[in-house]
């Protein structure tokens, strides 16, 4: 389904081709018309105000948003797994299941990294794209929540992305996820703290259980 591609470049680096490609966009979304009316008008509003944005500066508030806030990064898995073995186990296992349905990635892009999570979604059946999107919508509610907080436009893109999910996420795994994503996760000292605690775990190890697999859940 190309509304699951079509969300992934909304959620992607804003670029001046992608704001001449809104009209595709839209295009698209209204045609499949998978999303619910509500959530398409939100997401019009929104590509009104990215394409009329001057491409500099849809770029810096991308990048205040998403690179420089830890606790709004677009990586599933870090949400998860934080910085331990099990995320990079659980990422190898999703690589492995693109590679099943074809995508190919370069060797510097993570395939946690939820736009181009969309972009595998696109590739295949819209039941079983629904299915694994569910397995992540804790995360991406969570997600939705604090950019809801910020005012930001980009909230409207992660509750249509919710919304395709196969399941509504729970209520008590999306205030798991949010207590991960507090303020102080961005501080220096924080991150290296977490930084020496991970690092003491390499000397552990690790039951055949903990590595998870390939889903969102892990």
């Amino acid at each position: 389904m190309q509304t699951f591609k079509a969300l992934s470049l909304l959620l992607a680096y804003p670029t001046e081709e992608l704001q001449q490609a809104i009209t595709e966009i839209t295009d698209v979304l209204e045609r499949e018309a998978i999303l619910p009316a509500r959530h398409r008008r939100a997401l019009n509003g929104f590509m009104r105000d990215l394409q009329a944005l001057d491409a500099l500066d849809a770029q810096e508030r991308y990048v205040g948003l998403f690179d420089r806030s830890r606790a709004l990064s677009l990586h599933l898995y870090e949400h998860i797994h934080g910085e331990s073995r099990e995320r990079g186990q659980a990422m190898v296992q999703l690589n492995q299941l693109y590679k099943l349905h074809g995508l190919e990635i370069a060797e510097r892009e993570l395939p946690d990294y939820l736009p181009l999570f969309l972009e595998f979604l696109s590739l295949v059946p819209e039941r079983a794209a629904r299915s694994l999107l569910g397995q992540c919508s804790h995360v991406v509610a969570a997600l939705r929540e604090k950019l809801a907080e910020r005012r930001s436009g980009y909230a409207s893109v992660l509750a249509a992305i919710e919304a395709l999910a196969a399941k509504p996420a729970e209520r008590a795994a999306i205030d798991q996820v949010l207590a991960a994503l507090r303020p102080e996760a961005d501080d220096l000292g924080v991150l290296d703290r977490q930084w020496e605690e991970e690092a003491v775990r390499f000397t552990g190890g690790t039951s055949p259980d903990a590595a998870g697999d390939a889903r969102c859940g892990g």
